[in-house]
């Protein structure tokens, strides 16, 4: 008879996607994985299946988190560039922590395998697809609020490029030191707000 699960899959799946995050897809062994998850060989396959598998759900479970935090945002009643600024920012308080930094850079982690994984790469492209309607309907309802200067503005584009100006957060922290570069970056691409 075999034994029940004994730990928080939850919690496995969070620090799952801290280790994924910090040595990436190819740099973590299984043994790393069961020492930072701290379950059994024999429960992780059992409940997870392959470490491809384990790498899906710990992606898939931190965008959907994430991308659902800051739909709500775009949502809420109020000022949509004041959403806006405020999803940025989180953002880059999120990358200034580290703690919080290494569940972020399992984007990178992610991005290295969607050129193998079609399968990756079309739960990428969903992903990226709703946040951009997410934008998309925010800024409509700005331009509606008058928040928006300009009959022009070509709100698709403007939606596109907010959401890879935030995807783009996460590789500059990755690869500088210099948290300010983030700060400046999270300016220069709002300025086209203003």
């Amino acid at each position: 008879m075999g034994r029940n699960k004994e730990f928080d899959t939850a919690l496995v799946l969070h620090r799952a996607i801290e280790v994924f995050g910090e040595y990436g897809y190819e740099g973590t062994s299984l043994q790393d994985l069961l020492s930072h998850l701290g379950i059994a060989r024999q429960s992780l396959y059992d409940t997870y299946g392959t470490k491809r598998d384990l790498f899906l759900s710990a992606v898939k479970s931190y965008l959907e988190g994430k991308n659902a935090a800051v739909m709500e945002r775009l949502e809420a009643p109020g000022s949509v560039k004041e959403a806006i600024r405020d999803i940025f920012q989180e953002g880059v308080n999120a990358l200034r922590d580290p703690e919080r930094a290494k569940a972020c850079y399992i984007i990178n982690s992610a991005i290295e395998q969607i050129p193998h994984d079609p399968e990756l790469a079309r739960y990428f492209e969903r992903q990226s697809k709703q946040l951009e309607d997410a934008f998309y309907h925010g800024l409509l309802r700005a331009k509606d609020q008058g928040e928006l200067n300009g009959e022009d503005t070509d709100i698709s584009a403007l939606a596109r490029y907010l959401n890879q100006s935030r995807l783009s957060l996460t590789f500059i922290a990755k690869v500088t030191a210099d948290m300010d570069r983030l700060q400046d970056h999270v300016d220069v691409s709002l300025s086209v707000l203003d």
